[in-house]
Formats: structure tokens, sequence, C-alpha cells
């Protein structure tokens, strides 16, 4: 569910009706927010995408159909 709001005198205000039940708590987040990654999560991406990268320059690639091959037989 997409609920629009608009920020008026440092108040969020909704401009639309809801189905949502009376006292429901909703979290806003901006919608463009980034990728909401703190500062350990993005050197744990980092690092794995610089292995990730050492693993293609080495050719260690395992073909992506054998990959879904494998999950669906489990």
């Amino acid at each position: 569910m997409t609920i629009t709001a608009m920020v008026r005198d440092g108040r969020i205000v909704v401009n639309a009706p809801t189905d949502l039940p009376e006292g429901t708590t909703v979290t806003l987040l901006p919608l463009d927010p980034g990728d909401w990654l703190d500062e350990a999560d993005r050197a744990a991406l980092h690092q794995a995408l610089g292995q990730s990268e050492s693993d293609v320059a080495a050719g260690r690639l395992v073909d992506a159909a054998e990959v879904l091959r494998e999950l669906k037989s489990r």
C-alpha cells in the first residue's frame, strides 16, 4: 500500500483516505532514501563485491542455469 503525504509546517499531512483501521501505526520512508545500509553493511557489501570481482577475474564462475537446477532439486 502506498500513502502519499506532504509536509506542512513541520507536520506530515496525509491527503487521501485509507482503509487502515483506526489507531494503525505506519512507518514512513523518504521516496528516495538511497539504500538504507549502515556503515557495517556497506563495508560488507563492498567486500563481497570485491571478492566477486576477483572470482570473475580468476574464472571461478558457476553457470546460473546449473545453480537454478540445483536449487529446484532440493
